[in-house]
C-alpha cells in the first residue's frame, strides 16, 4: 500500500482497478433514465435562465475559471435546486481521500453532494469537476471524476451508484459509476437554449434521484 499522492490518467486507473468503460451508445440503463428529464421554470427562474444564459452567450468564451463559477455555474446549480436538503448539503472545494484495493487516491472535487456533519463529508452521492480547458495542466477531468467516483464508493460501501458531471468550458458531460463500469454522457452546450435547459432538468431529476434512491 502507498500514501504517495499520484495524479492518474483515465487509462491507469481503468487498469489500476478493472474498470469497464461503456462507450457511443452504449450506456448504463442508468444513466439513459437520469438523461431522460423533463422541467419547466417558473416566472423567476426563467428570469434567471435567460439573464445566464444571456451572459454565457457573449462572455464564456472568455471568462476565467474563477468567472465561469461565479458568473455561470453557481446560478445553473441553483436553478437545479440540488445543493440542500434534509438529508445531505453541499460542499465546494473539498479535498476527499481513501485507500482502494490498497492504492490511496485522493482529489479535490469542485462541488459535492453528500450526507454530513458540519464541514465534514461522509457519504458522497455525486460529484462536479469544473475545468477552463479542455486538458487543464493539473490533471484529466476524467480521472479526476473517476478518482471522486472510486473514493466515494470506498466511503458509502453500499454498492449504491456515483452520479456527477464535467464541465470543460461551455461542455457539460453527465456521468455514472456502477460497481466497476462507467459512463459518459454525450456533451451539452450551455450556449445552446434547449441544452441549457436540459442540463437543469437533469440536476433536478438527481434530486429526486438521490432522495428517492441513494440516501439509506
Amino acid at each position: 500500500m502507498t500514501k504517495k499522492t499520484k495524479q492518474y490518467a483515465e487509462a491507469e486507473l481503468i487498469k489500476l482497478f478493472g474498470l469497464h468503460k461503456m462507450v457511443g451508445e452504449e450506456r448504463l440503463p442508468l444513466l439513459n433514465d437520469w438523461l431522460q428529464a423533463e422541467t419547466t421554470l417558473n416566472a423567476l427562474d426563467q428570469q434567471l435562465f435567460d439573464y445566464i444564459y444571456q451572459d454565457a452567450i457573449k462572455n464564456i468564451m472568455a471568462w476565467h475559471e474563477e468567472d465561469l463559477k461565479m458568473n455561470f455555474i453557481a446560478f445553473v446549480l441553483m436553478l437545479g435546486n440540488i445543493k440542500q436538503g434534509e438529508n445531505y448539503k453541499s460542499y465546494f472545494e473539498q479535498t476527499i481521500q481513501a485507500t482502494v484495493n490498497g492504492t490511496f487516491l485522493k482529489t479535490k472535487t469542485d462541488f459535492m453532494v453528500a450526507k454530513g456533519i458540519l464541514e465534514i463529508p461522509e457519504t458522497p452521492y455525486f460529484h462536479f469537476q469544473e475545468y477552463k480547458r479542455q486538458r487543464d495542466p493539473n490533471g484529466d477531468p476524467a480521472a479526476q471524476l473517476l478518482e471522486a467516483f472510486l473514493i466515494a464508493q470506498e466511503k458509502n460501501k453500499n454498492r449504491k451508484p456515483i452520479y456527477g458531471c464535467s464541465v470543460i468550458g461551455k461542455y457539460w458531460e453527465f456521468a455514472v459509476m456502477q460497481d466497476k463500469t462507467y459512463c459518459f454522457s454525450q456533451s451539452f452546450d450551455v450556449t445552446n437554449k434547449a441544452e441549457l435547459l436540459q442540463i437543469i432538468a437533469i440536476l433536478r431529476k438527481f434530486k429526486v434521484i438521490l432522495e428517492t434512491t441513494l440516501i439509506n
